[in-house]
């Protein structure tokens, strides 16, 4: 029985911010300040808090200037938005990000649309989602930057490769499509009304699952040798009332099936923090020139 190889994201985002720091170094040399990030965090939901403190230890650790908005849960959409417009015309404001999700009395896509394209770097802006359809890509989304950066690790050449994402949000699936097929991939995009799910991805080179179920993709899901990106975190209860995180991938399964997998955690996590601090000074340099 084989036994897949094992992708390593924090260690390929440890390489990734080396490059960063050399990157913020040059730019703090040219223009005497560190480029700027700006979190926006509405309410105290714990996950949200913790994806926040990690921004924050990831910003300090390349040179980053972080500073973090705490608004009330029950903050009014005005008052948001002109948080934002503030922040859109601030010199020493690089980068903007509006922790997601939001509370339910908020308008996200209004809100996102709000933020000045060169400093949206959760690529979310209707501006930058255009432009990587368009194939000029300006600043693209974090989580399918690092999703493609983990299958280009082991797969130098996607060209005729055969590649499903399982979940089509826009957040992760949709614009991970668009970098596959420019990566020459033949993708197909499956969701909870794909017919012949289980079929669909045994014929894939590459399976991506981004579905927030957990263990939902067992073996008999993955051809043999495929590599598989799984985006899934998911918090779930043990018996004993702890949590611990499990993918969307049923791991122990996958690792006698697939050829290459992201561990959960430890895989796709890291890179999505490691795409933000590139997304970070990448808007840096744009706004500079």
């Amino acid at each position: 029985m084989t036994t897949a190889k094992l992708i390593d994201g924090y260690a390929i985002a440890e390489n990734l911010r080396a490059q960063i720091r050399l990157d913020v170094d040059v730019f703090r040399d040219r223009l005497g300040v560190a480029p700027g990030l700006d979190v926006i965090l509405v309410g105290d939901q714990a996950p949200s808090q913790i994806y926040v403190r990690n921004k924050q230890t990831a910003c300090a650790t390349v040179g980053i200037r972080s500073t973090v908005h705490r608004l009330p849960g029950d903050v009014d959409e005005l008052e948001l938005i002109a948080l934002i417009k503030r922040l859109n015309v601030a010199t020493g404001v690089h980068g903007i990000l509006i922790q997601l999700p939001l509370p339910p009395h908020l308008d996200t896509q209004k809100i996102l649309e709000v933020i000045n394209p060169l400093k949206d770097v959760d690529g979310l802006h209707p501006y930058n989602l255009g432009r990587l359809i368009a194939g000029q890509p300006v600043l693209t989304p974090c989580t399918p930057q690092g999703c493609m950066h983990l299958i280009c690790s082991v797969l130098p050449s996607l060209s005729g490769m055969r590649a499903t994402i399982v979940g089509r949000s826009v957040l992760v699936g949709k614009p991970l499509m668009i970098m596959l097929m420019n990566a020459d991939a033949t993708v197909t995009m499956a969701h909870s009304r794909t017919c012949d799910l289980m079929q669909v991805c045994a014929q894939s080179d590459v399976l991506v699952c981004a579905i927030g179920s957990p263990g939902f993709i067992t073996a008999d899901y993955i051809k043999p040798g495929a590599v598989v990106i799984d985006v899934g975190i998911n918090r779930v209860q043990q018996t004993t009332g702890e949590h611990i995180i499990r993918g969307d991938v049923d791991f122990s399964g996958a690792l006698t099936k697939a050829g290459f997998i992201t561990p959960v955690p430890r895989g796709v996590g890291p890179m999505t923090i490691g795409y933000l601090l590139v997304n970070t000074i990448k808007a840096a340099q744009l706004q500079v020139g």
